[in-house]
């Protein structure tokens, strides 16, 4: 009896650690969004956007340090997939974010891996989430006087959305094909190299202390440090409650725009990110009453 209560003490004390990491991740995802804002104004999207990869990649491959010269045609071809897939998604998100609120972006963006996950359950009636979301989009994206979407940051955002959804399969894929973290080492280099024609041309106006400070600080907050968090956070804490976690991502972006961007939201903005991820946690707890 006695080890049984301790087993669940430390069963209890390992969601708690896990739910804490869960949200450092998600708010080094949202806020490095948010600061990201300075960069995309002094060097514009895209340079932030390739500048953060390479970092990104370069840190995590003296960690990593991937053995490149083993890997079969399979390996090359996930990593490839997957890294051209990433430098869209965050080429995308970060030219979205430069024309339309951060709540509003990381809310369209989430429509991508809402509809992956809407259908992997076989639609059907579960088909009311993703309307849901919708919905709560358009909300967001009326602020009581006119409608706050830029069709060309809307178009962005969806773009991002689409890569997030095409991300999710082909992480799985790497997962799968790769060891530790090679796989997501692999996608970064890669990622870096198909922004470089989209970032270099500006990129020597960040080449000074203060732009280069700024650029790692981004790398560290988006990717490394979120994946490195989630990856514990997984091990202390079952799938299902990681996934509704997860669907707190539209309100933690809501608030980093609220805090650092200084964008407030109306009661029906507010209205349309709880939509957002209310139905992002119904998609969610329909998967587990699957089984």
């Amino acid at each position: 009896m006695a080890e049984q209560q301790v087993l669940s003490q430390q069963n209890n004390a390992g969601l708690a650690s896990g739910v804490l990491l869960c949200f450092a991740s998600m708010s080094c995802i949202q806020f490095g969004a948010a600061f990201s804002a300075t960069a995309i104004d002094a060097y514009g999207p895209s340079t932030t956007t390739f500048l953060r990869l390479v970092m990104a990649a370069a840190v995590l491959a003296l960690i990593v340090r991937p053995p490149m010269r083993s890997y079969s045609r399979e390996q090359w071809k996930s990593a490839l997939q997957l890294g051209a897939t990433m430098a869209a998604m965050t080429l995308f998100f970060f030219a979205a974010i430069d024309r339309i609120p951060l709540g509003l972006a990381v809310a369209i963006e989430f429509l991508g891996p809402l509809a992956v996950a809407t259908f992997s359950l076989g639609g059907g009636w579960r088909l009311v989430w993703p309307l849901a979301a919708f919905a709560g989009v358009a909300l967001l994206s009326h602020d009581g006087k006119g409608w706050i979407g830029d069709p060309v940051g809307v178009l962005f955002a969806c773009g991002s959305g689409v890569g997030w959804g095409a991300y999710i399969v082909l992480m799985k894929k790497a997962g799968k094909a790769f060891r530790g973290l090679e796989g997501l080492s692999m996608s970064l280099i890669v990622a870096a190299v198909v922004a470089i024609p989209f970032g270099l041309p500006r990129a020597h106006e960040a080449m000074n202390p203060e732009g280069l400070a700024m650029m790692l600080g981004l790398a560290l907050l988006v990717p490394l440090l979120p994946y490195a968090l989630e990856m514990t956070a997984l091990r202390r804490m079952p799938m299902s409650a990681f996934g509704i976690l997860m669907s707190l991502e539209p309100a933690l972006g809501a608030l980093a725009g609220f805090l650092v961007l200084s964008q407030p939201m109306t009661p029906l903005q507010m209205l349309g990110t709880a939509l957002v991820v209310a139905a992002s946690a119904g998609v969610t707890t329909s998967g587990k009453g699957d089984g």
